[in-house]
Formats: C-alpha cells, structure tokens, sequence
C-alpha cells in the first residue's frame, strides 16, 4: 500500500473557498482517475513557529506505486494546473510518499 501525502499551507484569504473546492471538487476529481483507492483531508494542529498559513494535509491511498507513477504520468500535470489556476500565489503545497510497512 502507497500513501500520497499533499501538504498545503493555504491562505487566510481563500481558506474557506480552498476548503470547500478541495472537498467537492479537486478530491474528487482525483479519485476520479481511477488510480487511489481512498482520501482523507486534515486540518493540522500544530504549525511551525513562524507559519501564518493554514495548513492541510491530504492522504490518497495507493495500492502499488505502478498506479501511483501511473497518476503522475497521465492526470497529475492537468489537476496541479487546476490548482494553480485557481489558487495560484495563495498556496505552497509540498508532497511526499510513503509505503505501508
């Protein structure tokens, strides 16, 4: 099992709006591809000392990393463009991705 976690720190000035497109809309299209078996978003609790931001963090589960590189060749340019389209200058996201042990 892969985890893909998208840590973003959004502005105050679209949190709401970011939230709400996040929940009905770029979720959605993500598990849309086909590619993860689930999502889970999160408000984190703790930020570091000098974040002003809000900060999320979202978790898609994968089962193999052939369907994640799968993602990434085919739909994650077109979904990060959305993103950005949308949001851009009011967000930092940064990605990691983990394996189930």
């Amino acid at each position: 099992m892969i985890a893909y976690n998208v840590t973003v720190s959004i502005d105050e000035s679209v949190r709401e709006e970011w939230v709400q497109w996040m929940k009905h809309k770029h979720i959605p299209d993500v598990l849309a591809t086909g590619m993860f078996t689930g999502a889970k978003m999160f408000h984190l609790l703790t930020n570091a000392e000098d974040d002003t931001g809000h900060n999320y963090t979202i978790q898609y589960t994968c089962e193999s990393m052939e369907r994640f590189r799968e993602y990434e060749a085919k739909y994650a340019p077109t979904l990060r463009k959305d993103t950005e389209d949308k949001f851009g200058g009011k967000f930092y996201a940064f990605r990691s991705l983990m394996e189930e042990v």
